[in-house]
């Protein structure tokens, strides 16, 4: 059950639609296509609108439909109508592939594109976003788990091509076909992690955790605020958590459910030195610079993080995706701050889930300190 908005544009030249009398043919030209499809259409409203008009329609199925012609010659249609679960769509996608290649002929069209139906105000969400914002849309088809804590929404949905994911706060973290991610944050095959003591900010899915154990470490120490992310991903993802997470210690790990800030001032008090530190947390912002809440935590983080990794010991963590140049840009200048100096590498893989590539960075001081 949804509202069904189907989109369709057009370009025309300008030339077109410079007059009354021509918007007034196009827009009935226009109309007369829209009929063969569209039963019962009838004009609720017409307008002249900034140039250009606007006419609103309505039709079986208590659809409404909207025409713009703007003044450059840039043509809208937005047919709306509500659509439930066993319904019968309004118009099927050759349906609408036909009305647009139909107006476009008609209206001498140099352009045209025609969207598949956005469905709103569903129980089940299948758009969730790119790390740049761009609308992604997934083959969504339930809601395993949802619950709201006090820090986060949290939810694990099933996608047919990439089985359980977890999703927090409308942001896709990840899915049952994202080993990649983790393989890629850590390094396999490049990192010894044989009998290094591990510390990891974060990783609530248990997917770091369950994959570092498999190297053999003599010590892992995970830090996770969210003790029911831990809970859904232990019952519904134990494809890539296995059993970590059914007990919160094993023989070489813990798990100590907080705030990662107060274990890493302890660490520090208590001059706890590890070989490796895993920054599983937030995405890097984008901002036009480097101030507010969220850059004021992953400052705090790395100022935190760089006091307790033994002189040769390495920060691990995810940075966003490719396309976010300028934050990533802005996230390495505030790297090349920190004291002792750093050096930085730089690893990117695709993630299933998240649809883009992804910058991933191994992060250790240049000279001890």
């Amino acid at each position: 059950m949804a509202v069904n908005t189907i989109l369709i544009d057009f370009s025309v030249d300008p030339s077109q639609v410079k007059s009354e009398g021509q918007l007034s043919q196009l827009s009935a030209d226009i109309e007369n296509v829209l009929r063969d499809y569209l039963a019962n259409l009838k004009l609720v409203i017409s307008v002249p609108l900034d140039g250009g008009i606007f006419k609103l329609y309505q039709s079986e199925m208590g659809a409404v439909s909207n025409l713009r012609i703007f003044g450059n010659g840039i043509i809208t249609i937005n047919i709306e109508y509500y659509k439930a679960e066993k319904q019968e769509p309004l118009l099927d996608y050759e349906q609408t592939k036909e009305i647009e290649q139909k107006i476009s002929l008609t209206v001498s069209s140099f352009r045209s594109k025609m969207f598949p139906p956005l469905k709103r105000g569903s129980t089940l969400d299948v758009y969730l976003t790119s790390s740049d914002e761009r609308l992604l849309e997934y083959d969504i088809d339930q809601v395993v788990f949802e619950e709201r804590t006090q820090y986060q929404k949290v939810q694990i949905v099933h996608s047919r091509s990439l089985g359980n994911m977890l999703v927090l706060d409308d942001l896709q973290n990840i899915s049952e076909a994202d080993l990649i991610y983790t393989e890629t944050l850590m390094c396999r095959g490049k990192e010894d992690y044989k009998d290094k003591d591990i510390v990891i900010l974060g990783g609530g899915d248990g997917a770091l955790l369950y994959e570092l154990l498999k190297e053999k470490p003599k010590n892992v120490i995970m830090l996770e605020i969210d003790d029911i992310v831990m809970k859904a991903c232990a019952k519904h993802m134990r494809s890539i958590c296995g059993d970590v997470l059914d007990s919160r210690s094993g023989p070489n790990y813990q798990i100590i459910v907080g705030d990662c800030m107060k274990s890493l001032d302890q660490f520090i008090s208590e001059g706890r030195k590890f070989d490796y530190v895993f920054g599983d947390l937030t995405d890097i912002p984008i901002s036009s610079t480097p101030s507010g809440e969220l850059w004021d935590f992953i400052l705090r983080i790395l100022e935190l993080s760089f006091k307790i990794l033994k002189p040769d010991g390495k920060f691990m963590t995810h940075g966003n995706g490719t396309s976010c140049e300028e934050s990533l840009k802005m996230y390495e200048s505030q790297l090349m701050k920190l004291q002792p100096p750093v050096a930085i590498n730089k690893t990117t893989a695709f993630v299933p889930s998240f649809l883009e590539d992804w910058v991933f960075y191994q992060i250790n001081f240049t000279k001890k300190p």
